[in-house]
């Protein structure tokens, strides 16, 4: 499986998502530069946490307009996978790839700590997870309060389209929400950092098995 991150100035967990799919998970992984278009051949496009240039106007609204986002527009549309991870995920509801917005967090502080998730496993990213369990996994972002319309949420919520909920809701968002999809379970958003629980000298591996099946789920969409 053919992986590409994209960085921009100011990324700050690329190298974490690049590492943790070489090292942990064996797949062929490589840095992709914001300014650079990209070429074809990648079965899945990640963009990862930290911060992107703009993000003092609104997190992600710049960045969406970098040429390597008009790339992975072009791999989406061709049933192209794409998982987005805290500021990833803002810049892929900017880019209109994911529903709703993130905007400053309740109480207006930056949050740094583990928080405790549930996955929808109804969502097809999710459905190889078992129903129920909860994971410990860390956040790290001042703009992760998810905001989005009444009759949007309520049409998300019938689409299982919600991916991802708080259990104690750390930010404000609203319906506990921490990670999204898109209608065709091909783009991931979400807040928590999954490639920051891999290793237990790191504190946790409650991100493996989210991670795991992520993967598995986008080779299944690449065929």
């Amino acid at each position: 499986m053919r992986i590409g991150v994209i960085t921009f100035p100011g990324s700050n967990c690329d190298q974490d998502i690049l590492r943790t799919l070489k090292e942990q998970f064996q797949a062929e992984a490589e840095m992709l530069w914001h300014r650079d278009s990209i070429a074809g051949g990648f079965d899945l496009l990640v963009v990862p946490g930290g911060f992107s240039y703009g993000d003092y106007l609104r997190a992600g609204a710049i960045a969406r307009f970098a040429p390597a986002m008009n790339s992975l527009l072009d791999h989406v549309r061709r049933g192209g996978p794409a998982l987005g991870i805290c500021n990833g995920f803002q810049i892929l509801c900017e880019a209109g790839l994911l529903p709703g917005a993130l905007i400053r967090n309740a109480g207006l502080k930056h949050i740094c700590k583990n928080v405790t998730i549930r996955a929808n496993t109804n969502n097809r990213f999710l459905s190889a997870l078992p129903a129920g369990r909860e994971y410990s996994i860390p956040i790290s972002h001042s703009d992760g309060n998810y905001r989005i319309e009444p009759d949007e949420l309520a049409r998300i919520q019938d689409q299982n389209q919600i991916a991802f909920t708080y259990n104690g809701n750390p930010n404000g968002s609203v319906a506990d929400i921490a990670g999204v999809t898109d209608r065709e379970h091909r783009v991931l958003g979400m807040m928590p950092h999954p490639e920051r629980a891999v290793n237990p000298l790191l504190g946790g591996v409650d991100g493996r098995p989210l991670l795991e099946c992520i993967l598995a789920h986008c080779r299944t969409a690449v065929g």
